[in-house]
């Protein structure tokens, strides 16, 4: 597992194209509406670059600046040079002055936290389960052939799996 520090953790597994970010955007809401403050860390396979070339921040940070944090009315980046360390991340949400009670982590499949696993048989991709003990449960939109003891979710069922979730953080079950 990440440092203990870290507040509790769920990633969410799964090939690209699955659905993760279509689940989030259905499950977020209804974590919010239960009374959570939600941080979120997503993996990127492309290159992120939020300061365009020519722009201050851009000047300031070729110019040497470690970090670069700009400051607008209604928002705040955060730019720095760094690799994809997923502690980093989670790190960097657990010390913002509105801490979360709980962080969700799109991608990062193989990473040291509890994960939901997303699954589609059509896409043919193999399960993480059977191999992963971190796994805490399948979604999936067709049931496959789960290992023994781990729960299977429909996949299209974001109540299902928000009261899931919710379950395994009053459990002290996510990191």
């Amino acid at each position: 597992m990440l440092h203990p520090s870290v507040r509790p953790c769920l990633g969410f597994a799964a090939c690209s194209g699955t659905g993760k970010t279509t689940l989030l955007l259905e499950l977020i809401p209804r974590l919010v509406a239960a009374g959570l403050r939600l941080g979120l860390a997503k993996h990127s396979h492309h290159a992120l670059d939020l300061d365009r070339t020519g722009k201050d921040s851009q000047r300031l940070r070729m110019a040497g600046a470690a970090q670069v944090v700009v400051a607008a009315p209604r928002r705040l980046a955060r730019i720095e040079a760094c690799g994809r360390n997923l502690a980093e991340c989670l790190a960097l949400l657990a010390r913002a002055p509105a801490a979360p009670d709980l962080i969700l982590v799109e991608g990062w499949k193989h990473a040291p936290i509890p994960r939901l696993e997303l699954h589609r048989p059509a896409l043919g991709q193999p399960l993480l389960a059977p191999a992963d003990p971190l796994i805490l449960a399948v979604a999936c939109d067709a049931p496959p052939h789960t290992p023994a003891g781990v729960p299977l979710l429909p996949l299209g069922d974001a109540d299902a799996i928000a009261a899931c979730v919710l379950g395994w953080l009053a459990a002290g079950r996510l990191g």
